[in-house]
């Protein structure tokens, strides 16, 4: 069974970011040992230093861009969720599976990540672009989630809370 981490569970339970960490990198650890193995991921590390040399930018920007994708993929998971229940629906009805907006969303993601020269979101936003199978896709999803949050665990952690925040508070008019 797919172990998830959801996201909410780290704010409700006042869990902190290094905790956050720590049960992403046991996931990412999983799920590229066993059934994302062929994407060759496992031991990825990601190394600003080829998107400073490549981009011509410096350390500073390029942290504060690769947290700005953090966020983005934070916030970008939820989307993929929707889409996913959403094709899982229209499966169980037993019509025709659109994948459009799906991977509309990848596509985007997928430019950044090469931009800054994210790797392993490189290839899983790849899969999640050209496969079709629900529940690869729910994994590829997982692991994005867990990748993006190695990458930068406070900001994760920070966005994460901002968006429980948003959702809990009513809106006033």
């Amino acid at each position: 069974m797919l172990q998830k981490l959801d996201f909410f569970d780290y704010i409700l339970e006042n869990k902190n970011a290094q905790t956050l960490l720590a049960d992403a990198q046991k996931i990412c650890d999983n799920l590229t040992a066993t059934v994302l193995q062929d994407l060759g991921i496992r031991d990825y590390h990601y190394d600003p230093k080829e998107a400073m040399e490549e981009l011509g930018l410096d350390e500073e920007l390029i942290e504060q861009l690769v947290a700005d994708y953090v966020a983005q993929i934070i916030r970008s998971v939820m989307q993929f969720e929707d889409y996913i229940k959403a094709l899982q629906n229209s499966k169980e009805n037993h019509t025709q599976l659109d994948y459009t907006l799906f991977r509309e969303l990848a596509h985007k993601n997928l430019g950044v990540a090469r931009n800054l020269r994210i790797k392993d979101a490189e290839k899983l936003l790849y899969e999640l672009m050209k496969k079709d199978d629900l529940e690869y896709l729910i994994v590829c999803l997982e692991a994005l989630k867990v990748c993006a949050i190695k990458l930068n665990p406070q900001c994760a952690y920070e966005t994460i809370k901002l968006i429980h925040l948003k959702k809990s508070t009513p809106i006033q008019i």
